[in-house]
């Protein structure tokens, strides 16, 4: 009689299939967070594509407020504040201004006539002279203003040891703030000075 030695197989547990198991989510999730934060990154790298582009509509406040002030840097025309044109005679002073705060732009000017720029930006603009005292002339009693007044080498001076030194024509400083307001609540400000001779 010839015995065969069969054996039966033995039952398997199935650990190799948890494992697999185990190894699917992570792996899964692993996705699901790369994708999550690849969309992020998008999404800041285009808020920053806005705000970049909000910085560039400013150099049309900056150039209409300049534009504004050469044509009217005759006379005493700069003397008094102008609001229809943005403009005020005197620094805000100690006040520090919250220039985000849009109820703080009532007084300004719309540039580009009030309409948006190619980007869709709306861009305003406030002007002000940097003097103490509105509505008086710069070198009036107790007016101070931000002057450069150029000595030295000024015509008709010379450079020489004790020669006499005469002083060049005074000019005032003006600062031109600009909001720009952008798509997707986009807001910068954008501030410059600049001097013009009295």
């Amino acid at each position: 009689m010839i015995m065969s030695s069969h054996r039966t197989p033995a039952r398997q547990q199935g650990v190799v299939l948890f494992i697999a198991l185990i190894v699917l989510v992570a792996m899964s999730l692993a996705g699901v967070a790369m994708v999550r934060s690849v969309d992020t990154s998008l999404g800041i790298a285009g808020n920053m594509a806005f705000k970049q582009a909000t910085l560039q509509g400013g150099d049309l406040g900056i150039k209409e407020g300049y534009n504004w002030l050469s044509t009217n840097n005759t006379g005493t025309i700069l003397q008094n504040t102008a609001t229809a044109s943005g403009y005020y005679s005197s620094s805000p002073g100690s006040v520090v201004e919250d220039w985000y705060d849009i109820s703080k732009w009532n007084g300004a000017k719309l540039a580009n006539g009030g309409l948006p720029d190619a980007a869709g930006n709306t861009v305003r603009y406030i002007i002000h002279r940097m003097c103490t005292l509105p509505d008086s002339a710069y070198n009036s009693a107790n007016q101070e203003c931000a002057l450069s007044v150029t000595s030295g080498g000024a015509a008709g001076g010379s450079m020489s040891v004790g020669a006499t030194q005469f002083e060049g024509i005074p000019a005032l400083y003006y600062r031109i703030t600009t909001r720009i307001d952008g798509p997707r609540n986009t807001v910068s400000i954008v501030q410059v000075s600049v001097v013009f001779k009295v």
